[in-house]
């Protein structure tokens, strides 16, 4: 499909992505850090997840109103960075019609939702600080868990209007100069009159966001007024301190969309890149620093992060001495085996021995030779050997009987000889 298509559609099937206009060659290279930025969004908040859930000290309104952010900043990430990386990485741009429109409606959807929480986090440090004896009667569970059912729903509703005023006019162009789908660019490539959409999505920045913003700012008019009235510095700076989170997130949230959105209405004079990166930018900023603030400058998080990478770590070094303590006594059970081993084959050596004397005595007795009941191997005399053969009783001995039988009478011979001894009496 060429770049410039000025053919109408009613509902085009595709539309054409284009990354970052003027920077194609370096799509590889900016790739690095979006991909980054995409990790470190997809982890720190799965992280303020699993924390929260597994720390019932934080199981609070306030740690609610975090999951919930968390949860949305997921949401927008995923719904951006999987198709802007495959444009980088593979060159996919294409992009259904219906999945723009899906698109745009989730990331409209979720900026919304993400505005709404931070006006819920500012009610929750309001009532937190001015009235403290009252915020757990105030802002129980239900309570909070209606909040934020009433930010999803408002989000949805207002954000409709979008994807079904987009579907209803024809389209002369498919080209979409950035990597992702918002109202505003898919409009302008209508063959219609979009002033209604721009002037909605004007509505929605000054009557939705800009509302949440001023009820902000009035909520934090009081705190300051709040924490002003209290009577030391130290007390005025730690309650002033459980609000710092809350406002460096709302700070990267706000001034960055509302430099987005002028950019994206009244660029004349800048590169077609710059707003284009603007907008990847501030679109990201927020789901990658809201776990990394919170992370940080919130204490009972920070600490509990800590806790838990310091239990894994004593955990494998149990494991690892437990380890150590198994293979130890394994070496023991081995050494006690061979050395039962061992002793059981002396035993049945010594036991052999006996059997073997036995039969023996038992052939002297049969050839007619004396045994000394006091000596189970008693001295064997030639005289006794030929006293045996004179008897006729030679043939009752085997071969190696035989030779048991003559064995000490040469090992006597031997000894005379070598010793100078007296000759052995044959």
């Amino acid at each position: 499909m060429s770049d410039s298509n000025t053919t109408d559609f009613t509902h085009p099937s595709t539309f054409i992505l284009m990354g970052i206009p003027g920077l194609e060659a370096a799509h590889v290279w900016i790739s690095i850090p979006f991909c980054t930025m995409y990790a470190i969004a997809i982890l720190g908040n799965f992280t303020i997840l699993f924390i929260v859930k597994r720390e019932p000290s934080l199981h609070g309104p306030m740690y609610y109103f975090l999951c919930m952010l968390a949860g949305s900043d997921l949401v927008l990430s995923m719904s951006i960075l999987p198709k802007m990386l495959s444009i980088f990485w593979f060159n996919s741009r294409e992009i259904d019609f219906s999945a723009c429109l899906t698109q745009l409606y989730f990331i409209h959807c979720f900026q919304v939702t993400e505005s709404g929480i931070f006006v819920a986090m500012a009610l929750d440090r309001y009532v937190a600080i001015c009235h403290p004896l009252r915020h757990s009667t105030i802002l129980t569970n239900p309570v909070v868990g209606k909040i934020g059912l009433a930010v999803v729903l408002r989000s949805g509703v207002v954000v409709l209007p979008f994807p079904f005023l987009l579907m209803q006019w024809p389209y002369c162009r498919t080209n979409i100069p950035q990597a992702f789908c918002t109202h505003m660019p898919v409009a302008k490539l209508a063959c219609a009159d979009i002033h209604i959409i721009n002037f909605y999505g004007l509505f929605v920045q000054i009557c939705v966001m800009g509302l949440d913003g001023i009820f902000i700012l009035v909520s934090y008019t009081q705190i300051l007024r709040a924490i002003f009235c209290l009577p030391t510095k130290d007390a005025r700076l730690k309650t002033f301190g459980t609000c710092s989170s809350h406002l460096c997130a709302i700070i990267v949230f706000y001034f960055p969309g509302l430099f987005f959105s002028l950019t994206n209405r009244f660029h004349q004079n800048v590169p077609l890149h710059f707003p284009v990166l603007i907008a990847n930018v501030y679109l990201l900023i927020s789901p990658i620093l809201n776990p990394l603030i919170y992370g940080v400058r919130t204490k009972q998080i920070w600490g509990r992060l800590r806790r838990l990478f310091t239990h894994k770590a004593e955990e494998g070094q149990k494991e690892h001495e437990r380890q150590m303590a198994l293979k130890h006594l394994e070496l023991e059970a081995e050494e006690r085996k061979q050395a039962k081993h061992l002793e059981m084959e002396m035993e049945v050596k010594r036991l052999d021995t006996e059997l073997k004397l036995k039969q023996l005595e038992l052939e002297r007795a049969k050839v007619g030779l004396p045994v000394n009941p006091n000596n189970p191997s008693p001295e064997i005399r030639m005289d006794d050997l030929l006293l045996a053969v004179d008897g006729g009783q030679t043939s009752r001995l085997s071969l190696l009987d035989l030779f048991a039988l003559l064995e000490p009478v040469v090992n006597e011979v031997l000894l005379s000889h070598l010793g100078g001894s007296r000759s052995p009496e044959i």
